[in-house]
């Protein structure tokens, strides 16, 4: 993948976060930064603490070590509801609630009093490939479909920064890559940062432009994309 380089400053920053549980290490003192737009994957092996650090990053555990800054202030003192818009996460499982695809994606700005009017939800549609599905029974939707209501559904909150946590583990192939190329598609039409967890190394090739690489709880590695997986393939 070939963009132009990225000279945007500083936008979310890592300061020794670590994490641990009844006395297990699960992350030791993580330092990174990002800057505003960049695609960033975090890659290592099963249990090396991928999702755990990007569950970090929006507060949904929070550090035992360490703080992050998001636009060069602390985290820590941003609403957790702010902070989870800004950085909107999308999971493994889509986990739709019943009723319309439009019910999906309108309850997020619902509950912040706003009002997604229609002209928005069909753009926001469009935008992952499910246009006139607004109307559609979630029940009725195939797994990538409701992955993509689940994108959606996130994005309408308009989030600064995009966390995906292994977004189409649990999907076939075929699907797997409609997903994929719905997100390539969000991430040229906008601005957003993108953070992409993932033990797939042809997914990770595809959809980013720089890996952090951890093993162990620990940050071994951090640099472009294709250079870092190929060091890892070497060892």
């Amino acid at each position: 993948m070939e963009r132009d380089e990225i000279k945007s400053p500083v936008f979310l920053r890592a300061e020794g976060l670590g994490y641990q549980v009844d006395g297990q290490v699960l992350l030791s003192d993580i330092n990174f930064e990002i800057s505003a737009g960049e695609r960033i994957a975090i890659f290592g092996p099963s249990g090396a603490g991928k999702s755990t650090l990007i569950r970090l990053l929006n507060r949904l555990d929070e550090p035992v070590s360490g703080t992050a800054y998001l636009d060069g202030q602390d985290y820590r003192e941003i609403p957790s509801r702010v902070l989870r818009r800004r950085l909107g996460m999308v999971m493994q499982q889509p986990n739709l609630f019943p009723g319309s695809v439009a019910e999906n994606i309108r309850f997020g700005p619902t509950t912040q009093g706003e009002n997604l009017d229609d002209a928005r939800l069909k753009a926001l549609l469009s935008g992952v490939d499910l246009a006139g599905f607004a109307d559609r029974d979630v029940a009725k939707l195939s797994g990538g479909e409701a992955q993509r209501v689940n994108l959606a559904r996130t994005l309408a909150n308009k989030p600064e920064v995009l966390l995906l946590d292994e977004p189409t583990s649990s999907l076939d192939q075929a699907a797997r890559r409609d997903v994929e190329e719905t997100i390539l598609s969000v991430l040229d039409s906008g601005e957003v940062t993108c953070i992409l967890v993932s033990h797939d190394r042809a997914q990770v090739l595809r959809l980013a432009d720089r890996v952090l690489m951890l093993e162990g709880g620990k940050l071994i590695a951090d640099g472009p994309v294709e250079e870092v997986l190929d060091a890892q393939s070497m060892d």
